[in-house]
């Protein structure tokens, strides 16, 4: 899976659980922010990442991920990662 797709996903996904607009996801924008994210709704994004791209996040992956591109770089390089062996 190509990196575009990946973003593409994870914004799709992201708007629909959140029940947002997907235009105001943009890379710069801090995440948790912008999702109005508490610890609940982490539990939440745990759970759809593992569903929908094979990686079982935990608390601390969070740490340090502050903007919507440190995400979908957390992800890309997992699926890498994954798809290397």
């Amino acid at each position: 899976m190509d990196k575009e797709t990946i973003i593409s996903k994870i914004n799709a996904v992201l708007a629909d659980e959140f029940e947002i607009d997907e235009s105001i996801i943009k890379p710069d924008k801090p995440l948790m922010e912008t999702l109005e994210l508490d610890s609940l709704d982490l539990v939440d994004m745990v759970v759809l990442i593992e569903n929908n791209f094979g990686y079982k996040m935990k608390a601390e992956d969070f740490v340090g991920m502050i903007t919507f591109y440190d995400f979908y770089e957390f992800i890309f390089k997992k699926i890498q990662e994954r798809e290397n062996g």
